[in-house]
């Protein structure tokens, strides 16, 4: 049984329900920040992460930053892209979309390719794309949360590698990290950029990521400063360097109980095999399709495909609004999120299925939604086929 407060079951694409224990660890008491007790958990978290992203490589470089996630976009932008260079972002929605707006700020010329609502930019039209003309990134967002479509990393990685092998693919793991398999090393991917508060299942506060030794050597190859301060590599790349060798180091103070509730959050993860987790978010998630199939319902990510583990976008009813239904969830005693899609907005609402909803299945969350989805429709007046 939880000690947490009785409360509406979050069931959004983030923040997600927390574990007691990841909880719990907030609670820590305040310690220095150069400290060797906090030290050590930082540097133990920092060496974890490495095996979440299943990366070996020594030349792979975790960071682990206070913000959200957002910042792992500036990040990229300030550090990995000069003024003038090219970058081909392949969208899948608003995540996507606002990626390149970032990237723009620093100065990148960015190229969108996009796709119909609810598909991905395929392979032939990457290559084509990359053939076009010399890009020094090109980024994936690898579940975008306004869709739920699931970009493919393993065969694009390979098609970026054989056309443009100069180019970095940086993925925006936001919504996937913890609940779709990345293999950082075996798909050579070169930048992963992360939050705490999705599949992780530790509160939101983090900025988490990791990067190939090929994107530290183009840091190391500008011809002009990072341009930011706070989101520089170079100011961060020692800082993490040297707590992962487990000694102190400061440029900015990082968030030393937000690191202990991560360093818990890690060592349950990584208690497991990461196949086992993958393959648990699958079966819920294929549990939660068929329901939502069952009801009626169509999914935006038609393709099965292209569908998510973590996270379900589907299309309501004609007759229902989102402002209609969401209310009744919420008096179910379970919360959804609405569409935030410019362009289906008020046709859809989204179902976050990660971290501990998904792997303590005696919670009842999952059971308790769809239930809550199946009698809110029929109080909109819904009638399913």
């Amino acid at each position: 049984m939880s000690s947490q407060p009785s409360h509406p079951t979050l069931l959004i694409p983030g923040p997600i329900e927390f574990d007691d224990a990841v909880l719990q660890s907030m609670s820590h008491y305040s310690e220095s920040h150069v400290g060797p007790g906090f030290v050590a958990t930082f540097g133990e978290t920092l060496s974890m992460l490495r095996k979440l992203f299943q990366t070996t490589s020594p030349s792979s470089q975790p960071f682990v930053i206070s913000g959200s996630g957002t910042l792992g976009w500036d990040l990229v932008g300030a550090n990995l892209v000069e003024p003038g260079e090219n970058v081909l972002v392949l969208s899948t929605g608003y995540f996507g979309d606002n990626f390149g707006e970032c990237l723009k700020v620093y100065g990148a010329n960015v190229d969108i390719l996009t796709a119909p609502v609810g598909s991905r930019p395929q392979l032939p039209e990457i290559e084509q794309a990359l053939k076009s003309k010399k890009y020094k990134l090109v980024t994936v967002t690898h579940v975008d949360t306004s869709t739920g479509v699931l970009s493919e990393l393993k065969n694009l990685s390979e098609t970026v590698k054989s056309v443009s092998p100069e180019t970095l693919l940086i993925v925006d793991g936001v919504c996937s990290v913890a609940s779709e398999d990345i293999e950082f090393d075996a798909w050579k991917l070169d930048g992963v950029v992360t939050a705490s508060q999705k599949a992780i299942g530790c509160p939101a506060g983090l900025s988490i990521s990791m990067f190939s030794g090929k994107a530290m050597e183009a840091l190391e190859a500008r011809k002009s400063p990072p341009s930011s301060y706070f989101a520089s590599m170079k100011n961060w790349r020692p800082i993490m360097q040297n707590y992962e060798a487990k000694k102190p180091s400061y440029f900015a103070t990082p968030s030393p109980q937000l690191v202990h509730a991560l360093h818990t959050a890690l060592s349950q993860i990584l208690t497991k095999p990461l196949s086992e987790r993958f393959a648990k978010h699958k079966e819920v998630s294929d549990k939660i399709k068929k329901a939502v199939t069952d009801l009626g319902l169509k999914q935006v990510a038609s393709n099965p495909d292209d569908q998510a583990h973590g996270m379900t976008a589907m299309y309501l009813p004609e007759n229902v609004k989102a402002t209609d239904i969401l209310p009744k969830l919420a008096n179910s005693g379970v919360i959804f999120a609405g569409g935030i899609h410019k362009e289906i907005v008020a046709k859809y609402v989204r179902f976050g299925h990660m971290g501990v909803s998904v792997t303590d299945p005696a919670r009842g969350d999952i059971d308790k939604a769809i239930t809550a989805l199946e009698s809110g429709l029929a109080a909109c007046g819904y009638q399913k086929p």
